[in-house]
């Protein structure tokens, strides 16, 4: 194993049949790691297990359930062995602001944004801090700096808890040769984007954003690879932008 590449590694990502999920798959392999794909619908994953093979292993899992968390963990440490790479990636999209927020919103967004990502992390550490490496990279967004400019109450909250998660790992892990760090991106070129907004919508949001594009699955995919590799070691508890000067802070 090289140890400024990340040739050999195994990771792991959830949410991995969605765009950004595979995009960070393929460039994952294409630097030489092994992966494990988690999403809740397995069939969302077949296209990167044909394109990659045996380089990936797909399994179907509701990473707000602890206990299915446990058991697909204990099922990919056998087949790939440890994990040197979390990518918490997986969540859901709630616009329902605050009087329009119900209780079951708020459980269905927070297990899914923030419960995946503590049990996640809670079966990987034990491996990464013995092997003294490790890399976790969560997957926050703008709506945790900005409250929400189109995403509703429960979704901005939980990807602020996401970030203070990060630091809160961040500070725990460092000393073990285990970073956190979180990406707080922003517009996405995803369904969302292309399919959920009509065209004056798009457009609107277009002239906010200073580059005047949405953001491509592969830059953010990019931008993953960078957390994770052994050359960012001395990067931990950031949330790192990715919004095309849409919020400069």
């Amino acid at each position: 194993m090289n140890s400024n590449t990340l040739q050999g590694r195994v990771a792991l990502v959830s949410g991995a049949g969605g765009t950004m999920g595979r995009a960070v798959v393929d460039a994952l392999v294409a630097q030489g790691c092994r992966v494990g794909m988690l999403d809740l619908k397995r069939e969302a994953m077949q296209a990167a297990e044909a394109r990659h093979g045996d380089a990936v292993l797909a399994l179907g899992c509701d990473i707000g359930d602890e206990a299915a968390v446990a058991s697909a963990h204990r099922e990919l440490v056998q087949a790939l062995g440890r994990v040197d790479i979390l990518v918490n990636n997986a969540g859901v999209l709630n616009n329902h602001k605050l009087a329009a927020t119900t209780a079951q919103d708020w459980r269905r967004v927070m297990a899914a944004n923030l419960d995946g990502a503590l049990f996640l992390s809670q079966a990987v550490v034990p491996a990464m801090k013995q092997a003294g490496w490790g890399r976790i990279v969560n997957v926050s967004s703008l709506a945790a700096k900005t409250g929400g400019l189109t995403a509703g109450t429960a979704y901005a909250v939980s990807k602020g808890a996401l970030s203070a998660l990060t630091f809160s790992l961040a500070r725990e892990l460092a000393g073990f040769g285990v970073t956190a760090n979180a990406i707080a991106p922003a517009y996405v070129r995803t369904p969302m984007v292309t399919e959920l907004l009509d065209e004056a919508q798009r457009q609107a949001l277009l002239k906010q954003i200073p580059v005047g594009r949405f953001c491509e699955p592969e830059e953010f995919a990019h931008v993953v690879c960078f957390l994770a590799s052994p050359l960012s070691g001395f990067i931990t508890g950031e949330v790192i932008d990715l919004n095309g000067g849409l919020l400069m802070d």
